[in-house]
């Protein structure tokens, strides 16, 4: 039986995300910025950190790798068949579903969607060596560089949007401190509270 690797599955329509198209657009301008200024030809974010933060789409692994390939003019989620079209429906742009009939499906994958990328980014401080190892066997003609410290640094720095999220997510949990405040007391048990 011949089974696919990997393929698209853009079943339904896409659903909101936590920003505006606005704000992802803006998000990817700055890490492709920082791309250029390296000479970076291609982004593999593996962390679910960076994923959510560029794609939208907040993954769940299950023992699974996920990746948002950025490249200059695209930005892909890889994500495993366990998922269906949720990945897709869930972040900004295209995904890539692999299969897991066929060791390293992943990596193949991710392979596919950088036919020409010769200097490559990824996070040094998520990758294991094991995956590093396998992206180097499937690419060798690339060179590896970190690409953490850049993706930190623009996660720090808080647009307007992400502004006004954090004020409402700090105001709902002051609600619940207020809660906790008036309800403790000695003598009641942790579980009432």
């Amino acid at each position: 039986m011949n089974r696919p690797q990997y393929y698209r599955f853009h079943n339904g329509t896409k659903d909101a995300l936590p920003f505006s198209q606005n704000e992802y657009t803006r998000r990817l301008a700055a890490i492709r910025a920082r791309m250029a200024a390296r000479d970076i030809d291609a982004l593999i974010l593996t962390s679910m950190h960076n994923v959510a933060y560029y794609t939208g789409f907040l993954y769940c692994a299950f023992g699974r790798p996920y990746a948002a390939v950025i490249t200059a003019d695209a930005c892909t989620t890889v994500s495993a068949a366990i998922d269906a079209g949720q990945p897709w429906r869930r972040s900004i742009d295209d995904n890539v579903t692999y299969t897991d009939w066929q060791r390293g499906n992943y990596y193949r994958a991710i392979n596919d969607l950088l036919p020409t990328a010769k200097r490559i980014g990824i996070e040094d401080d998520h990758v294991t060596l094991q995956n590093r190892q396998a992206f180097a066997s499937f690419m060798p003609n690339a060179e590896w560089t970190d690409i953490s410290a850049d993706t930190m640094t623009e996660r720090m720095i808080k647009s307007e949007e992400e502004i006004t999220l954090i004020k409402a997510g700090a105001a709902v949990a002051d609600i619940g401190g207020y809660a906790i405040h008036a309800a403790i007391r000695e003598g009641v048990r942790e579980i009432d509270v």
